[in-house]
């Protein structure tokens, strides 16, 4: 499911003439706040269900560097979730579907007046119902990394 689309910003570039790694976790926080946004808990949803999201975990992988100006789109698949968390997989891509980078994320439900985990609210669990689910056996590729040196 496609949930953002954006560009690369010139402030965004580093000395090597393309995006600066920290900028690629900057375009997949913006994805989160696109998912937010798409199961109700844009501003006004956050205020009235007094909820939202916090990143508990996430793994960012490159795979292709984006320059200048380079138009970007980042789809999502949800991975799993339960009562409180989603576990996300974010790929972002050039237009030409080009793989740039992943990010898998582990998003926690939070109220917001009690700061501490919470069941989402009925129709934020009604709207994450909808959203594109992959198979536990067909999971992407880059899905549930792990970092360390193959010996």
């Amino acid at each position: 499911m496609l949930i953002l689309e954006s560009h690369v910003a010139p402030e965004w570039v580093d000395y090597n003439g393309h995006m600066n790694d920290a900028e690629y976790a900057r375009v997949f926080s913006l994805a989160v706040e696109a998912l937010m946004d798409h199961i109700g808990l844009d501003e006004e949803g956050r205020k009235r269900h007094g909820y939202t999201l916090y990143t508990l975990e996430t793994h960012l992988c490159y795979r292709r560097e984006a320059h200048e100006g380079q138009p970007l789109q980042v789809s999502l698949t949800l991975l799993d979730h339960d009562a409180k968390r989603l576990h996300v997989f974010f790929e972002l891509c050039d237009v030409d579907g080009n793989l740039l980078a992943t990010s898998e994320q582990m998003l926690m439900g939070m109220d917001i007046h009690a700061g501490r985990p919470a069941l989402f609210p009925t129709p934020i669990k009604t709207t994450i119902a909808t959203l594109p689910q992959a198979n536990a056996g067909a999971w992407p590729e880059l899905a549930k990394r792990t970092i360390g040196l193959r010996r």
